[in-house]
């Protein structure tokens, strides 16, 4: 199947279609610096990411948005201005309009706002588009919130409209919390052009999340709190010490809740990641993560540290002990020091960092090599946006893989 790519951000939808067998013949995108990080993830050549490297950083946006780096390859930059006849015939279209003006976290001004009201745009290109060429399927994404937002009204707007323009529509909302290590819930419609297409997608079931990580231990005794992620998973494990001879000591680098109005509270699944985390990790009201590091075995906890309470750069970090309620100061693998805070439902003490932009987009479901790419032509700050404006690609490919499936059988059943 042959899908078109708007709104397109990174390429998350592109991502997941793709992995189910799917082929992209364009994207449709506004921000250069996502255009930027697209073209190096899907378009460009190992020999074009290489040269990219080469340029001072702060041409790398404007370099990358060249249209030789596309290689014929349809882009359109601003859909407003789009005409119906610009579009290339596809079997679907795929579509996340801005949630901005529908989301909890905005003004809900719901489709009547300048930025989620890109729904209509892409309502009326379809009604100038010939029903001969309109798509087979529409792949739509959007906040959990659209259903509800202006009294469930604009939600029944959508589904007006897209009946107007010959669409059937089934919706699902999923959370990502079922394929990664993320609280993210967003409703997914899937609309059936009538006449052609008549199949169902929905539902899909949840995943079991086995496959979301790679565990290499766990603590007897701890279980859920005492996993840990291989360095390939979503953070890096940290090795507390093999005191009290147990051979290993292994602990899971928790996720923490910084939105949680009593306090941080520990998790094993990450808020929703924000366009706006670059902003980093506080206490005001949101989906906030941090990265909860555990910096104490269990079994020393009631061995007292004698001595300064605090150690100069670079040097070892001398043994944290039950006595000290107050917190002390930690430093990190990466070098930097963290304030760390006694946990008794642990047994330890806890440090809390920034997500860092490659785990934001681990989240998000996407390989590293992906990040790297995106990485030689944007800043952290661009990076930390990307990954929160997007979709979680392992999402987009359970609804992708259905998706083929019934076409496949609705193909079957014209022959």
């Amino acid at each position: 199947m042959t899908f078109i790519d708007l709104f397109s951000g990174i390429g998350g939808f592109r991502r997941g279609m793709e992995m189910a067998g799917h082929k992209c013949i364009g994207f449709c995108e506004y921000d250069k610096f996502a255009v930027a990080s697209y073209t190096a993830m899907h378009l460009m050549t190992d020999e074009e990411r290489k040269y990219i490297d080469t340029i001072p950083f702060r041409g790398r946006v404007k370099e990358a948005n060249k249209e030789e780096y596309r290689h014929g390859e349809w882009y359109a930059y601003d859909i407003t201005e789009l005409r119906a006849d610009d579009i290339p015939a596809a079997d679907c279209w795929c579509f996340g309009f801005p949630c901005q003006d529908i989301s909890v976290a905005g003004k809900q001004a719901g489709l009547d706002g300048n930025r989620s009201g890109l729904f209509h745009t892409v309502i009326k290109l379809l009604e100038d588009t010939k029903k001969e060429n309109r798509p087979s399927y529409l792949f739509i994404e959007n906040v959990k919130n659209l259903l509800s937002v202006n009294r469930g009204f604009d939600f029944l707007t959508v589904l007006a409209e897209l009946d107007e323009v010959g669409y059937d529509a089934e919706w699902q909302v999923l959370n990502s919390a079922d394929y990664v290590p993320q609280n993210r819930e967003r409703i997914f419609i899937i609309g059936h052009l009538r006449g052609r297409s008549g199949r169902k997608v929905f539902p899909i079931e949840r995943a079991d999340r086995k496959n979301s990580v790679s565990i290499i231990g766990h603590r007897d005794g701890y279980r859920r709190n005492s996993q840990t992620y291989s360095s390939e998973g979503i953070t890096e494990a940290l090795d507390t010490g093999t005191g009290g001879g147990r051979g290993f000591n292994v602990m899971l680098p928790c996720f923490c809740d910084m939105s949680y109005k009593a306090g941080q509270r520990l998790s094993e699944t990450a808020c929703a990641i924000q366009a706006r985390y670059n902003k980093g990790v506080s206490n005001r009201h949101g989906e906030v993560s941090g990265v909860a590091i555990p910096v104490l075995t269990p079994d020393r906890v009631d061995k007292r540290q004698n001595g300064r309470r605090m150690k100069e750069n670079g040097e070892d970090m001398f043994t944290l002990t039950g006595q000290d309620r107050h917190g002390v100061m930690v430093k990190l693998p990466n070098g930097v020091y963290a304030y760390a805070v006694w946990y008794e439902k642990y047994r330890c003490y806890i440090a809390i960092r920034k997500l860092t932009p490659k785990e934001c987009f681990r989240l998000q479901g996407w390989e590293d090599k992906y990040f790297d790419r995106a990485a030689i032509v944007n800043s952290d700050s661009q990076l930390y946006k990307q990954a929160g404006n997007g979709v979680t690609v392992p999402v987009i490919y359970e609804i992708a893989k259905r998706m083929e499936k019934e076409l496949e059988k609705a193909t079957e059943g014209l022959r």
